[in-house]
Order: structure tokens, then C-alpha cells, then sequence
């Protein structure tokens, strides 16, 4: 049995990671910016450290799509790609609050 792409959560998850790879690079860029007038900060490394879960994310979920005629491993694969998207997800909010109490 081979699975439509409407039945695949990876089939979200794919541009949603992509979108959110671009989120952290914007973040990146701002801090960048701000890092000249505010002193150094570490927010840029961390936000990047989440656009690489990101793209764990994205690559699973792909992977999780092309293997689609092979249901068990593309249920498994798409499985490890929503934990890695949720685990972004906790982890750019984890920044985000930490830059707006000046934590990091």
C-alpha cells in the first residue's frame, strides 16, 4: 500500500521546517545587527543550532515522503521527523523567551 501525500503528516511538516529554517535565519540576521549597537550575545548560535533541527526535520519528513511505497519505514521515519519538528519548536520558543529577558 503506497500513502497519498494528503495522508502524510510529513507532507506538512516539510514546508512548515522549511519555513521555520527561514524564521532562524531572519533571527539570525536581526541579532546580527543588533549585536553592533547592544554588545555580543549568543542568541545567533543558539537560533542556529535550531535551524539545523530544522533541517533534521525537513530531510526526515522528505525521506518520509520519497519512501512512501514502503508504509511501515514511511509511518517510522515521518514518526522521528514530528518529534524533531516539535523538538524546533521548543527550542526556538526557548530562545526567543531567553533574548527577551535578556538572558542569553
Amino acid at each position: 500500500m503506497i500513502r497519498t501525500r494528503s495522508d502524510s503528516l510529513a507532507s506538512h511538516i516539510l514546508p512548515m521546517s522549511g519555513t521555520m529554517i527561514g524564521v532562524c535565519a531572519t533571527l539570525i540576521g536581526l541579532v546580527k545587527l543588533a549585536e553592533a549597537k547592544h554588545g555580543p550575545s549568543h542568541v545567533d548560535e543558539y537560533a542556529a543550532i535550531v535551524a539545523v533541527t530544522f533541517l533534521a526535520s525537513a530531510l526526515t519528513s522528505y525521506l518520509s515522503i520519497r519512501w512512501s511505497n514502503r508504509l511501515r519505514l514511511s509511518i517510522r521515519i515521518e514518526r522521528v521527523a514530528d518529534m524533531i519538528f516539535l523538538g524546533g519548536l521548543v527550542g526556538i520558543t526557548l530562545v526567543a523567551t531567553l533574548f527577551a529577558y535578556e538572558v542569553i
